[in-house]
């Protein structure tokens, strides 16, 4: 069996473009069924609007899932570092491509596509 085509999506959290998201992944999952969306799971701006997306059209076009929600209050105290180790989990696990969606220079989304980019994942940025 054919593994998943895996695309890694990071973003800001308050990614205003929607369309575009949407547009990217389309794009990307019609030249490459079976597909996994990976992402980090924030309730909003990119992985969220992944998330819709996902929900909108996976199970017709046979794409699943993979959520990474960084644990940022391990023991009930704050860790600001949680969602850097999130996003370093996310790319250790491999991407065949990783979309990052940067809006006002996003240090989380930007941190990721620059590790992808280390392990050797063809990165395309967009920004606003």
């Amino acid at each position: 069996m054919t593994q998943p085509y895996r695309i890694l999506v990071t973003g800001s959290r308050d990614w205003p473009d929607m369309d575009r998201l949407y547009a990217v992944l389309a794009t990307a999952v019609y030249q490459h069924l079976p597909a996994v969306i990976v992402h980090g799971a924030c309730p909003n701006g990119a992985d969220a609007q992944a998330a819709w997306w996902i929900r909108m059209h996976g199970k017709t076009l046979g794409v699943t899932e993979e959520r990474h929600p960084a644990n940022w209050r391990p023991g009930g105290q704050l860790d600001r570092a949680a969602g850097f180790r999130r996003n370093a989990e996310m790319v250790n696990l491999g991407a065949d491509i990783c979309h990052a969606f940067i809006h006002n220079g996003s240090r989380g989304a930007t941190h990721t596509a620059d590790l992808a980019e280390k392990a050797g994942i063809p990165v395309h940025r967009w920004t606003t």
